[in-house]
């Protein structure tokens, strides 16, 4: 079992930066692949970053690619993710996930990973 909190989401202010917070218990921190992903009321899941266990690797999604940066913390066992530039089209429900079969690609389906937190609210408005 993982457990994941976030922490972090709140409104902001179109231009504006947030950072979110995601707090992993109950597996080896290390071994595991951290994803970020984001639903807006009416839409499917989206991807948004990830973080992969061995090396640590990333990659996002293009609608966020280079405004927001994914990392991690091995000793904190938390992932970050850094938000810039945030746009109204970022407001969503921001989910934290963790892939824990140490799989040899870092996957950017949500049926890659396993373990789910509770989503943080991010609202993006003037």
């Amino acid at each position: 079992q993982v457990q994941l909190v976030e922490s972090g989401g709140g409104l902001v202010q179109p231009g504006g930066s947030l950072r979110l917070s995601c707090a992993a218990s109950g597996r080896t921190f290390s071994t595991l692949t951290l994803g970020w992903f984001r639903q807006a009321p009416g839409k499917e899941r989206e991807f948004v970053a990830a973080i992969f266990w061995s090396g640590g690797s990333t990659s996002y999604g293009d609608s966020v690619n280079g405004r927001f940066t994914i990392s991690r913390d091995n000793a904190k066992n938390t992932v970050y993710l850094q938000m810039n530039s945030l746009k109204a089209e970022d407001t969503a429900v921001y989910y934290c996930a963790a892939d824990t079969l140490r799989r040899l690609r870092l996957g950017v389906q949500p049926e890659k990973y396993d373990y789910w937190g509770q989503g943080t609210q991010v609202t993006v408005s003037s």
